[in-house]
Order: C-alpha cells, then sequence, then structure tokens
C-alpha cells in the first residue's frame, strides 16, 4: 500500500427548503496535504469507463457494473496517487461528494479495524457517482461497498438530488450510517464525526448491517435513552476543539446567530436552521471565510497575534477547490444541474456556476498542468491569493469588486443560458458553449485582477528609495 494522503476540507449542505430558490447544494472546500495540488474539470462519458476499476494506493480491484452514466469530476493533475474524483454530478442529476476526512475513537478501531487493503477517498467517487439514480441510492450502493471491501480512512461522503440530501459518515473498516438532511436544514461538517442523535427506527437514516447490534454488544453508547454516533464513534479532543469545533461554530454563527455558542463546544449542533434563505454567495462566503468580525481572524485588527493564530480557518492556503453542486427545481431538468467552481485558495476567487449537461469541459479549468503554467485558472487563482495574503488589506477592495462583478456576470450569462434552452434543440451543444463563455469571463477577469494587484502593490516593495532634490 502507498503512503495515504488526507485532506481536512470543509463540508455544509443546505436543503431544499433552506435555499433561497428551491436547489439542493453541497458543497465542500477540497483541502489538501499541500500548499499546491493542481485540480481539473472534465466529462467522463460512459464508453470511457472501465469494466474493473483498480486504486492506485491499494491495488484493489472492483468490477463496475454496466450502463454507467456519463460524469463530471475534479479530480487531480498529478496521478501519482490516483484520480480522487472529489466532485461531481451525473447525467441523472445527482450530485456526489467525496470526501469529508473525520476522526474516530479507539474504541471502534479495536471492533471493526480499517482494512489497509481497502477503499478511500481516492476511490469512492469514481466507483459510485455513475452508477446511481438518486441521493438514498447513492447511500445504499456506496455502503454496500465499504461492508464488501472495507476501508483504510474514516470520511464523510454527501448526495443529492432535486429532493433530497443524504451524508453518509464510514465507521471504523466496515460500517457506516446516513441521515437525510431535512429540507429545511443546512449542516457544517468539518473534520470530525459530525452525526449526532441517530433514530435507528427512522425512514431517514440507513445504516450498515447489525451496526446498533454492535453498539449494544461492545456496551459503547455512554449515553441514556439515546443514540449520539459523534459520542458514541467519534472523537473530542483537543485538537477538534481548536481545528474542527471553531469552523462549525462560525458558519452557525453567520447564519444562525440568535444561538449563543462557544467555539470549542464538542457537541455543537448536526442539523441546524438559519434565520434566511442561503444563496449560492452565503454559502461561498462560509466556505471562504477566516473568521471575519472576530477575534481569530488572520487578517482582522480585533484580536491579539495569538488569538489570530487559535483556530483553524476555513478558507486557507491548502484550498485547492471549492465546489457547489446545485440541482435546481425551477428549471427543466435539462439545465437543472450545475456544478459552482472556483480553483485554488477560496478566499481569493469567484466562483463559476458551470453547466454539466454538457460534452466536454473549457480547457483552461480541464488540461490543468502539474507544474505551474498562467494558461490555467488554477495557477492564476494561487498567484492571486499568495499576493494578496502578504498585505490583505491593501488588496481586499479589488478582490471584492472582482468578485462581485464576476459573479454578476457569470450570472447574467447563466440567465441567458437558460431562456436559450427553452427553444434549442441540442441542449448539450448549448451549455458546453456557455461553459466556454463563463471559463473565458473567468480567466480573462482573474489576469485582469492579478495584473491589478501586481501594479497596486509594486510601490509597496521594500527594495526602494526616494529620490531627494
Amino acid at each position: 500500500m502507498k503512503k495515504v494522503f488526507r485532506g481536512s476540507c470543509t463540508a455544509m449542505l443546505v436543503g431544499k427548503d433552506a435555499t433561497i430558490d428551491g436547489s439542493t447544494m453541497i458543497c465542500r472546500d477540497n483541502d489538501a496535504h499541500g500548499s499546491i495540488e493542481p485540480q481539473r474539470f472534465i466529462v467522463v462519458k460512459p464508453e470511457e469507463q472501465p469494466k474493473v476499476y483498480k486504486s492506485v494506493i491499494t491495488g484493489l480491484e472492483v468490477e463496475l457494473p454496466d450502463n454507467p452514466l456519463k460524469v463530471t469530476l475534479t479530480p487531480r493533475s498529478n496521478l501519482v496517487e490516483g484520480q480522487w474524483g472529489s466532485s461531481g454530478i451525473n447525467s441523472d442529476n445527482v450530485s456526489m461528494s467525496a470526501t469529508e476526512t473525520i476522526t474516530t475513537n479507539s474504541r471502534i478501531l479495536g471492533i471493526d479495524p480499517y482494512n489497509m487493503e481497502g477503499l478511500g477517498e481516492e476511490d469512492l467517487e469514481v466507483i459510485t457517482l455513475p452508477f446511481i439514480h438518486s441521493a438514498k441510492e447513492g447511500v445504499k450502493h456506496l455502503g454496500a461497498l465499504l461492508e464488501k471491501y472495507g476501508t483504510y480512512e474514516p470520511n464523510g461522503i454527501s448526495f443529492a438530488d432535486k429532493d433530497e440530501i443524504w451524508w453518509l459518515e464510514t465507521i471504523g473498516g466496515h460500517n457506516w450510517a446516513a441521515v437525510r438532511i431535512p429540507d429545511d436544514a443546512y449542516v457544517v461538517a468539518p473534520n470530525r464525526m459530525n452525526i449526532d442523535d441517530f433514530d435507528f427506527d427512522s425512514d431517514d437514516t440507513l445504516c450498515s448491517t447489525g451496526l446498533k447490534e454492535l453498539i449494544e454488544k461492545h456496551h459503547m453508547n455512554p449515553d441514556t435513552g439515546k443514540y449520539n454516533l459523534r459520542h458514541i464513534f467519534g472523537s473530542a479532543t483537543v485538537r477538534d476543539s481548536e481545528y474542527n469545533n471553531p469552523r462549525a461554530w462560525y458558519i452557525q454563527k453567520l447564519f444562525t446567530p440568535d444561538v449563543e455558542q462557544d467555539p470549542r463546544d464538542q457537541d455543537l449542533p448536526f442539523i441546524c436552521h438559519a434565520n434566511k434563505k442561503l444563496s449560492i454567495e452565503d454559502v461561498k462566503f462560509a466556505l471562504s471565510s477566516h473568521y471575519e468580525n472576530t477575534p481569530y481572524d488572520p487578517y482582522g485588527k480585533m484580536g491579539t497575534e495569538e488569538e489570530k493564530k487559535m483556530f483553524r480557518p476555513i478558507g486557507m492556503n491548502r484550498n485547492h477547490s471549492l465546489h457547489i453542486l446545485q440541482i435546481r427545481n425551477d428549471v427543466p431538468k435539462e439545465i437543472a444541474a450545475v456544478q459552482w467552481l472556483v480553483f485554488g485558495v477560496n478566499t481569493f476567487g469567484a466562483i463559476v456556476p458551470f453547466y454539466t449537461n454538457v460534452e466536454d469541459t473549457p480547457a483552461s479549468y480541464r488540461d490543468t498542468t502539474v507544474s505551474f503554467d498562467p494558461k490555467y485558472v488554477y495557477w492564476i487563482s494561487h498567484a492571486m491569493a499568495l499576493i494578496g495574503d502578504y498585505d490583505y488589506d491593501l488588496y481586499q477592495d479589488s478582490r471584492n469588486t472582482f468578485e462581485l462583478e464576476a459573479v454578476a456576470k457569470f450570472r447574467n450569462i447563466q440567465m441567458k443560458t437558460d431562456e436559450e434552452a427553452a427553444s434549442s434543440k441540442d441542449i448539450p451543444a448549448l451549455l458546453t458553449r456557455a461553459n466556454e463563455e463563463l471559463a473565458k469571463e473567468s480567466y480573462d477577469r482573474s489576469i485582469k485582477l492579478l495584473g491589478d494587484m501586481i501594479e497596486l502593490g509594486s510601490p509597496k516593495m521594500k527594495l526602494s528609495f526616494d529620490l531627494m532634490g
């Protein structure tokens, strides 16, 4: 088995009655172990998919079902450790985000150890998404694979269709549990086990065979009269209180501000209700945030230097992409699926609404190179973030204006494309052209901002000297 690299993402889920437009959204910033890990946006057609999948990390071979669907994916550019499909939407408008690295404890690992020759984050998206036709079916399909092959790491995975959102967490080597997210709720999931209260008799839960019996047999439940899976299978460490819990606290503070909570609290709720309907822009801000307007903001002026480094922010140098997988309910199904993407460090990028019912993806997002090349949005975005990080206050207004104007233009293109689709005889071709226009706008505006930042920052260089007389 090759060395396993685990990311440290932040996931967010928003039910259709909690969004401003009635869509479902599953979202995640894709973080990794290093500051540079180039990402791509691709389409994989049925004829391009293998009959047998082989994991690069473990060598495990999995025979895949017949009749795969077309899917979008956001894999790595460097395939040495495997593809890592990460996020996508299939041609039946089912979305999947995999994975959110989570935590566990020694009690369950003693009972159900990891299978170091099993499945992991590298594999899950590509062996599941092409073969499912609803969010619930996605849970059942992946759950069966986990029970059969096992896993070598703890992960959280989200699925959505136009009606439902499901969240699955792996438990030990072969067990798992999943919850249907209420339509009027949102969820924030950092790198810990997140599911709390769990009703084994509910139609809105699913789990591995014998999970309840396993809990009882091995005396695993610390609570009386209820099953809290975070208490049973998860962790509550000092690291959680500094690395994980504050991220959930901050987003819950944004969207449910009337509830007073402590950023270190180990029992922050899993299911939450916002005080307003949430938009794409709300979610993008949340998943790019760094504790703005609190003492913990690394760029802020409120806290001490110690407070600014106290908690791990959501937007950080190890962001490599951000996706919001949106299935809309106010448009025809042929144009309903949208994969909103930021490549690079999320705090400094604008999110682009790419249609997924397409034949190909734009080259500036599809062909990202392993090494720096300014032809690709990922690399331009990283360059902007690197410069912006050195003097956030200097560049903040330029960045904010860029994001406002860019997303407004993207939405305008999307609106016009939605209208054109009503009379189009070739919708995939129309959407493919729209994606090209969106990508060009994104690239051109990113290059313009990078140039503006260079011009704005150059007079501030320390290698300067005023001419006198």
